[in-house]
């Protein structure tokens, strides 16, 4: 991570695929020469940020280009659909788009289509999303797009992303301000020390810019986490500036003024409690007998009894609601059930508060970055015997005492009153917390295996399964139970299965009877079995070194898999695999034979330690994979003596 005190630049596209001021661009031959394979490329994307300071406090415009050289066949199919998001905040003013053809045709866009967008973010700004084709795509032919942005509050300015899914031939951003105002930037990702910085002043304008040339492309990985984890970025922000009457004025430069900015937002609501809330509270406290008691009871209410819906639009995607409409209406957002839960647990006597929060999906810390940007969900933190417990209303699965899966280990803004926080880290559960314990029992049969399944989860395996209890369709759901359970090879057959008592989501017990028919091998007086039901891992050796991104994990946990195999009457074992074990620092295995009387016993357990895997730690990974592998091709024997 690097941070510096000021801000970054653009170059804009003008005509055919040359830049104002620099040489002619490689030709399309060129370029396949140099990333070979590729469709297409990112010849030009440009943002010109420009910051200007009126009576009412900073004022930021933006300037954007986009070009796409189309290099196959195929190209057309695989990217001549485009688009952009606006908002609100980030009001379109000026937008062109338009091909321009191998021969030189200059070709105009006039399918443009806006809808919302259904955002991935539980903060919601009514973002709109305008996509179109490009027409007459064919090899060498060029896309652009320009835009031409107002931010209407530069709080919310948003990260520039040099990393695009194809390589970049020339990316740029361009910040300028005036010298009267401080801007901090801090570069994230892989190979940020390659983006190349300059400053200049000009007209009174402080202009930072930041280039990259020949960026290769961003492979994306399904298991990898959100691109803010490592895509090279740019974030900056505005610290301070001194308005037209020469009084100097605070923005963002640190925690505090976040706070500033995040605690007014809360100055409209909550100022009392309803009757109908208070009648609410009432009942659900009477009976508890401590503080906690309390806590849970309210909690475990609002869980079910408020239904999350993400509608906002404007600043209400930052404003939460009052808890007496959320109490009244039935339902909210994270920000209104954050509302809800504040003031029912205080006027239950409960120290409970606001807090702001960062999802998984961001990677971002305030002390580095205080922006808006670091946080896109709200919970309420409550104190409970000195310690600070997370609460997340919009997890209905949640357990009381454990934060909501997507919160672990980031960083929470909890307002403690209107002058002060605490910036806390949400725990990261132990893989203790996190079970799966999973039991098959074997039976040989002239029509094939016959067997039965008992499966016990803790933890988020449990919360997981309650949540897709309480949300599958009926129809689905023995679909579903099939592949929970699903084992040996594609002609598992699903008979029956039970689910155990729902009653309490840190534990599930699921049980099953299936038959395997073709698995086992019947020959004269002989019986030849692989007991690896599960062929854990199988064609997921990570891509090293090739792979740059992380590959992120839902959570710690243990994972414990046991095989029983009733030895059928008059037969013993022929041939029984070795045990071994493989552990190094970053992952390892146990896997272990053992007869005991009539049966044989196989044991597989696997422990996760990390929620993030890191590229320096994928050669240890894939080492533990070479000593696995080679055991799930090792079967046991039984024979008639």
């Amino acid at each position: 991570m690097t941070i510096r005190t000021t801000v970054p630049g653009i170059l804009l596209f003008i005509g055919g695929i040359c830049f104002q001021g620099k040489a002619q661009t490689p030709t399309p031959d060129q370029i396949r020469s140099k990333f070979p394979g590729e469709q297409a490329v990112v010849l030009n994307h440009s943002m010109d940020y420009k910051i200007s300071i009126a009576d009412d406090g900073p004022q930021v415009q933006s300037e954007e280009t986009d070009q796409i050289l189309f290099l196959s066949d195929q190209a057309g199919a695989y990217m001549s659909k485009y688009g952009f998001m606006h908002s609100s905040f980030h009001v379109l003013q000026q937008y062109e788009a338009y091909t321009q053809t191998a021969d030189d045709k200059k070709i105009k866009v006039t399918n443009f289509k806006t809808a919302d967008s259904k955002s991935g973010s539980i903060f919601y700004d009514d973002v709109k999303e305008t996509t179109f084709d490009f027409p007459a795509v064919t090899p060498g032919s060029v896309g652009t797009l320009r835009l031409n942005i107002l931010h209407k509050n530069p709080h919310l300015l948003s990260p520039f992303f040099f990393s695009r899914a194809e390589p970049v031939i020339h990316g740029e951003l361009k910040i300028r301000f005036p010298k009267q105002m401080s801007v901090k930037y801090v570069l994230l990702g892989n190979n940020k020390d390659k983006i190349a910085f300059s400053q200049e002043t000009k007209h009174g304008d402080i202009i930072y810019t930041f280039t990259v040339q020949d960026w290769p492309a961003e492979k994306a990985y399904a298991d990898a986490p959100d691109m803010e984890w490592y895509a090279a970025q740019v974030v900056f922000f505005i610290e301070k500036y001194t308005d037209n009457k020469g009084a100097e004025k605070r923005y963002l430069g640190n925690p505090d003024d976040l706070y500033r900015l995040n605690n007014s937002y809360l100055s409209t609501i909550n100022k009392e409690v309803s009757p109908e809330l208070k009648q609410i509270v009432d009942s659900l406290v009477k009976d508890a007998p401590t503080v906690e008691a309390k806590a849970r009871a309210i909690y475990n209410w609002v869980q079910h009894s408020i239904k999350y819906v993400a509608f906002e639009q404007g600043m209400e995607g930052f404003i939460p609601r009052d808890a007496n409409l959320v109490c009244s209406r039935r339902f909210g957002d994270c920000k209104d059930m954050s509302s809800l839960l504040t003031l029912m647990l205080k006027s239950a006597g409960v120290p409970a508060y606001y807090t702001w929060i960062g999802t998984r999906s961001i990677p971002y810390d305030c002390n580095i970055i205080p922006t808006p940007v670091v946080s896109n969900h709200m919970i309420c933190t409550i104190q409970l015997d000195g310690k600070y417990i997370f609460l997340d209303g919009t997890d209905p699965t949640c357990v009381f005492g454990m934060p909501s899966e997507m919160t672990q280990g980031k960083q929470a803004m909890v307002a403690i009153n209107d002058t002060s926080y605490k910036l806390l880290t949400v725990p990261v559960q132990d893989k203790e917390r996190n079970q799966l314990a999973d039991s098959t029992f074997l039976t040989l049969t002239d029509a094939g295996l016959q067997g039965t399944i008992v499966r016990n989860m803790s933890g988020y395996y449990s919360m997981r399964l309650h949540g897709l209890f309480s949300g599958v369709r009926q129809n689905d759901l023995q679909e579903y139970m099939k592949n929970e359970f699903s084992r040996g090879s594609n002609k598992f057959r699903l008979d029956t299965f039970a689910v155990g008592n729902l009653g309490d989501k840190d534990h599930i017990r699921i049980s099953a009877r299936f038959s395997l028919p073709d698995y086992a091998k019947h020959i004269g007086n002989e019986w030849y079995l692989n007991m690896n039901l599960f062929k854990f891992y199988e064609h997921e050796e990570i891509d090293y070194p090739k792979r740059k991104s992380p590959i992120e994990y839902n959570f710690r946990d243990k994972r414990k898999y046991v095989v029983v195999l009733r030895i059928p009457d008059g037969y013993q074992v022929s041939n029984l695999p070795k045990s071994k074990s493989f552990h190094n620092d970053v992952w390892g295995f146990d896997l272990n034979y053992e007869q005991k009387g009539n049966t044989l016993v196989m044991t597989q357990q696997f422990d996760n330690d990390y929620l993030m895997l890191e590229p320096a730690q994928f050669e240890a990974w894939n080492k533990v994979l070479e000593n696995l592998f080679p055991l799930y091709k090792e079967s046991l024997g039984l024979a008639k003596p």
